[in-house]
């Protein structure tokens, strides 16, 4: 058994390594993070969390105390590169993984245990999570740890059975952990699950043995001192914009061009499931036709349902958002495994074939589209052959033939193979294939030039329009973000020093600034490419003021 966690957790590691130190910074959210902990190790304010002069308080403090103590042990400091933030979230995963087999191994048994712990490390939403240095993969492992505690003391509960001393206080170290990770996700997770198991079950004595009182304190004493410290930092600032505008404003409209309306989660399930979502509709479905049977179904359907349903319903959407209810469906899949053939593999319902059929087209047409991807980006984007294409293409159909099973019950060999597949794909694609893609990765190409024409040890750049956060990440946390004419200002104000960044077509403009003060700007460098957040083409033009 304690072997199983020691593979899975090797294993964990083995499908998110690939891309950790190739793959740039992947999105808006990733730099502005990996910043924020990047100033922190600047300043030695670990308190404070500041993206350049800019507050950042849409999050607690708990995601970047752990990447600044990954940076801490690096023995980098400051320069310390992405993947050494990226390892955080590797971790996360990680412990997910043996977190889910931990809690399936209690439940169903070791097998089942180690299925879950299989599609956990395999599934498209916790590939790109390990990879992404934010707070979600992080926030899995607390959820998981969380819920676990609570799927044994309720079963405990159910068989009148002891509950082991230590699993109230995992799961109340879980939730202040998840608070000061992503605030009232991790509880609230909790809360849905007991609200659902209460419906159904109308028992609530059962949570007296989650030592409440003195559960509580600890999570109060875990949050407390650090939103103490920042609330008087901050002025009161920090619950403010956390709370009244984050929060709120996801719950109540839809927040920086993420308002969607439900059925969202529906759409992208079989990718962000991948390659496994077809496997758990079809365990969920037997589950839910023996729901009133097996308490511990019950457990794992209300992990899964409310809280999908409750982030349907939210405006705000972001696929990552839904991922804390994915280990729920990876217990049913170890659960059917524990059933003789003929009951794990009994008819459907109508509706629930219908559904299953469903699940099935979205599966051929994300591997399809997985492999198309593959083969096809390359050459698009940057013009090439990616003979890396070819493996990666068939790993994914290959996940995508064997995740199409015949019968609804997947022996736990098939379910190793899919993985095996799977992990093949994931480490191509983010490793191999999509740092290859330059076009698309504007911030590395200008920290390049950068780099390669800087004329003091001391020269800052200015950027106009190119406004990404991980530009101030790779050039240096003193990279302003301005228009051209604040470009120009730049450039007069350090001479001998300064750059400059900005489209060629706006040369004449920026030259017509400088010209007033007898200078002119020399281009030192062109880099051509697509802003992958924003769609645009751009050709940007790296200046210094001509001697």
């Amino acid at each position: 058994m304690n072997r199983n966690y020691l593979i899975l957790f090797l294993f964990s590691l083995l499908m998110t390594v690939g891309g950790l130190m190739t793959l740039p910074p992947v999105d808006r959210d990733e730099s502005r993070f990996v910043q924020a902990t990047k100033q922190m190790v600047e300043t030695g304010d670990y308190v404070d969390i500041r993206f350049q002069d800019v507050s950042r308080y849409k999050k607690p403090i708990g995601i970047y105390w752990l990447q600044s103590a990954a940076v801490a042990l690096s023995g980098q400091g400051a320069e310390a590169p992405i993947w050494v933030y990226r390892l955080v979230s590797a971790l996360g995963i990680a412990i997910a993984v043996v977190g889910i087999a931990w809690t399936g191994t209690k439940l169903f048994g070791a097998k089942a245990g180690l299925a879950a712990g299989l599609m956990m490390a395999a599934i498209f939403a916790t590939a790109f999570e390990g990879r992404d240095a934010k707070t979600d993969a992080m926030l899995l492992a607390c959820c998981v740890a969380a819920q676990g505690a609570l799927a044994q003391i309720y079963l405990a509960s159910r068989r009148n059975e002891p509950v082991a001393g230590h699993l109230p206080w995992v799961f109340w170290i879980a939730q202040g952990a998840g608070i000061l990770i992503k605030g009232p996700v991790s509880p609230l997770l909790s809360v849905l699950t007991v609200a659902a198991l209460f419906a159904f079950e109308r028992d609530w004595r059962w949570l007296l043995k989650l030592k409440l009182v003195r559960g509580v304190a600890l999570v109060l004493l875990i949050v407390l001192p650090w939103v103490v410290l920042i609330t008087w930092k901050s002025g009161g600032a920090f619950l403010q914009e956390a709370v009244g505008k984050d929060m709120i404003a996801k719950v109540a409209q839809g927040e920086e061009s993420h308002g969607l309306p439900p059925g969202f989660y529906m759409l992208t399930y079989s990718l962000f499931m991948w390659p496994f979502g077809l496997i758990a509709v079809g365990a969920g479905l037997q589950a839910i036709n023996r729901f009133w049977d097996d308490p511990r179904l019950r457990f794992c359907l209300a992990w899964y349902i409310p809280f999908w349903l409750v982030f349907e319903l939210i405006p705000t959407k972001l696929p990552h958002y839904v991922m804390p209810a994915y280990p729920g469906m990876a217990l049913l899949i170890g659960w059917l495994l524990t059933l003789p053939a003929e009951e794990a593999n009994a008819p459907l319902r109508r509706w629930q074939s219908w559904l299953w059929w469903s699940t099935a087209f979205g599966l051929v047409v994300v591997s399809i589209g997985l492999a198309v991807v593959c083969i096809g980006a390359p050459l698009y984007l940057a013009g090439t052959f990616s003979w890396w294409s070819i493996p990666a293409a068939l790993a994914a159909l290959g996940a995508g033939y064997l995740a199409f099973p015949r019968q609804l019950q997947v022996p736990l060999a098939r379910i190793g193979g899919i993985a095996v597949c799977a992990g093949i794909t994931f480490s191509l694609l983010f490793g191999v294939i999509a740092p290859s893609l330059r076009p698309i990765w504007l911030s590395p190409a200008i920290k390049a030039a950068v780099d390669a024409n800087r004329p003091c040890e001391t020269s800052v750049l200015a950027s106009a329009p190119y406004h990404e956060p991980s530009l101030v990440f790779l050039v240096g946390t003193k990279t302003m973000l301005t228009d051209v004419d604040g470009v120009a200002r730049h450039l007069l104000d350090d001479p001998a020093c300064a750059l400059g960044l900005a489209p060629v077509a706006d040369e004449k403009k920026l030259n017509d600034a400088l010209v007033g003060q007898g200078k002119s700007a020399r281009r030192l460098a062109e880099i051509d490419g697509l802003n992958y957040s924003s769609g645009d083409k751009l050709s940007l033009g790296l200046y210094r003021v001509d001697k």
